[in-house]
């Protein structure tokens, strides 16, 4: 039985429950396939910002913040990657979960609400990474990789508040939060029952 970190909140602001326990035994049981998976997600964080980028060249705020995460999720990208060699995994192709398939399917198609569900569904993903990096740290039995998990922690953290504040900047301020609640909840049911495959966001 894995005990509760105490280096580690047990609450994280937008998400609505937290990581399960069953979650940090099925990852620490498969270090290398979560590491690997790991570096696909910081590869697909650097698309999403870039993606955003292209879509609304318009919003100058956005385009110089987004810009700037994906230049450091691209580093991240890099430095998982040198974990990877380190310990002789191939950057190989990974199924993915179906956590960020189902998260983006609730993202509405028409704007302004298309922008508004975007940059919501970016901040809850980076939540989610941030508790979960967190975890990986608190429990890592490889102390290295363990402080290479809690160097990240800040990023997703900043991350996140940066496409919330995004969100209140660009889209109407009132329909935020509470747009933000509804993804949350969908996010927490996505993560309810534990996916068979480890994963980051399994």
């Amino acid at each position: 039985m894995i005990a509760p970190p105490t280096s580690v909140p047990t609450s994280i602001k937008f998400l609505q429950q937290p990581t399960s326990e069953a979650w940090v035994e099925q990852a620490i049981a498969h270090l290398d396939t979560v590491l690997l998976d790991h570096s696909h997600c910081e590869r697909k964080a650097a698309g999403v910002a870039l993606n955003l980028i292209c879509r609304y060249p318009s919003n100058a705020q956005m385009v110089r913040k987004l810009t700037a995460i994906a230049q450091e999720e691209l580093e991240h990208f890099e430095q998982v990657n040198q974990w990877l060699e380190r310990k002789n995994i191939l950057l190989a192709p990974l199924q993915p979960p179906p956590y960020g398939a189902a998260l983006k399917a609730q993202v509405r198609r028409q704007e302004p609400e298309r922008l508004l569900d975007s940059l919501l569904v970016s901040a809850l993903i980076e939540a989610r990474s941030h508790e979960r990096l967190g975890l990986l740290a608190a429990h890592c039995p490889d102390s290295d990789l363990a402080q290479f998990y809690r160097g990240l922690m800040a990023s997703e953290a900043r991350h996140y508040g940066i496409y919330w504040t995004l969100a209140m900047t660009y889209c109407d301020r009132p329909a935020v939060n509470p747009r933000l609640e509804e993804l949350a909840a969908v996010e927490s049911q996505i993560l309810s029952t534990l996916h068979p495959e480890p994963r980051v966001h399994s």
